[in-house]
């Protein structure tokens, strides 16, 4: 597979950049998907000092952990005009969600790989190359994740379908999605859909539960592979 499809992306906040930053966090989330990254972008959000956060990525680009890193709100405002989103609209969510909404804007390659700071493969396995080939085969699939926190039980109570290597259904978290970004960049984040009111009251109107209304809305697909899972655990 071309490594020029494909962008890793994560983003830190005050609460957690020195995890990623200071230690070999953020180097293991990338190295255990096997798969050889075009970029690996850092999104900085939401900190009290970019300067010294900036300092400690330069060090992980220097050492090609990361090939770039990008201070969200420089690029917040022209996200948000790109999506015709309100800032106000997200009602409590705004920081919960922009730094997703700037990466997929910012984003240069096929396929955009993203995980919260506080989600990691729990080992490693190849599981890029089997999604980019059903996203190849089925246009209605729109993003891909392997079982969260080992919730097979759950996996499958919410798929409608299976093949050799997914579960097939609907959904969407912001905790581990894998995407086509074309698919993303576009203006789709003003829907909402009576099933999608499940997400956190404090979150607001915010990212995930834009996307869960959108693909609900068009029935869209998720596919959540079958043979490996993600941590999902606050610091």
């Amino acid at each position: 597979m071309q490594p020029n499809q494909v962008t890793f992306e994560t983003k830190c906040y005050e609460k957690d950049w020195r995890i990623l930053l200071k230690t070999d966090r953020l180097e293991k989330m990338i190295d255990y998907n096997q798969f050889q990254f075009k970029e690996k972008i850092l999104y900085i959000n939401n900190v009290e000092n970019v300067n010294e956060v900036s300092r400690y990525a330069d060090i992980l680009v220097a050492r090609d952990v990361l090939t770039s890193y990008v201070v969200v709100e420089d690029f917040s405002r022209e996200a948000l005009n790109f999506f015709e989103i309100d800032k106000d609209s997200f009602k409590g969510g705004y920081y919960y969600s922009i730094s997703e909404l700037v990466s997929i804007y910012l984003c240069n390659t096929e396929y955009l790989l993203h995980f919260s700071s506080d989600s990691i493969l729990e080992r490693p396995f190849n599981w890029i190359e089997s999604s980019i080939l059903k996203f190849q085969a089925d246009e209605r699939i729109k993003v891909a994740n392997p079982i969260w926190n080992g919730n097979i039980i759950e996996a499958i109570q919410e798929s409608i379908d299976e093949d050799v290597n997914f579960y097939i259904g609907h959904g969407f978290s912001d905790q581990c999605y894998f995407i086509r970004t074309k698919d993303f960049k576009n203006k789709i984040y003003n829907e909402k859909n009576a099933v999608s009111e499940r997400y956190p009251i404090y979150g607001g109107e915010l990212f995930e539960k834009r996307v869960d209304a959108w693909m609900r809305n068009n029935h869209f697909k998720r596919i959540t592979y079958k043979y490996g899972n993600y941590i999902h655990q606050n610091f």
